[in-house]
Order: structure tokens, then sequence, then C-alpha cells
């Protein structure tokens, strides 16, 4: 069976948003260092079996205006979904943080809820326990 190894997402900065998933999630460093022939940084964040690269490009200042049309946006990434044993300790650190979370919901078979993170990228935190 396949697996997915990994998802590359743009920061503004990715030592610190590293630094962020790897506090929240208890995830660490794979492997960071310039990527695209030198014109960007890529931190390897996650565990042995999976991780999210985070990268920045040249110019960790440029943006594109995002009206959060990533749901409309073929392509746009919506959100990253990361499960965890203990919902309310993670929920705890994500205020900690300073992110707001929101969209709090119970489901079969489980309890989530979601926050943005200072890029604007949508993490769905889900427990199963």
């Amino acid at each position: 069976m396949a697996q997915l190894e990994h998802v590359n997402i743009t920061v503004s900065d990715p030592k610190k948003t590293a630094a962020m998933l790897s506090d929240l999630f208890g995830w660490h460093t794979r492997w960071e260092g310039s990527a695209m022939d030198g014109l960007g940084y890529t931190v390897h964040v996650g565990s042995d079996q999976s991780y999210i690269a985070v990268y920045s490009g040249s110019d960790p200042a440029q943006t594109v205006p995002k009206a959060d049309a990533s749901y409309q946006t073929r392509g746009g990434l919506n959100h990253i979904g990361v499960v965890v044993d203990d919902l309310d300790a993670t929920e705890a650190k994500v205020k900690a943080l300073g992110f707001v979370p929101t969209s709090h919901a119970d489901y079969e078979p489980g309890r989530r809820f979601y926050f943005h993170d200072a890029d604007g990228v949508e993490i769905e935190v889900i427990s199963y326990q």
C-alpha cells in the first residue's frame, strides 16, 4: 500500500514554522538547507515516516494576496490534518502560541478543531480517542 511521505508548503520563515510544528506535535527536523538551486531554504519537519517540507523562496517577503480562495483555486492547499493523542493539551499549546482555535466539532469517530498559523496555513487537529 502506498503512503504519503511529505507535503511541501511555502512559508515566510521555515525555521520558525518548523519550530512551531515541532513544539505542537513533538516532531523533529529531519533535514534543512538550501533549496531550488540555492534560491530558497527548506526545513523538513515531522516523524521518521513522514514530514512537511516548509519552504521559503529567495524573497520571503514576496506574497500573493490571499482572500482565502484556496477552496476555489484548483491546486490550492485547503488545510493540513494532524492526528494527536491529546486534543485538549494540543489546543492549550495552540492558544499559548497565540493562535485561535476554531470550528470545534465532535463527530464519529473523533473530535477536531482548526487554526491558522502565522502564514495563514489552516491546520486541522484531530483526535480519535
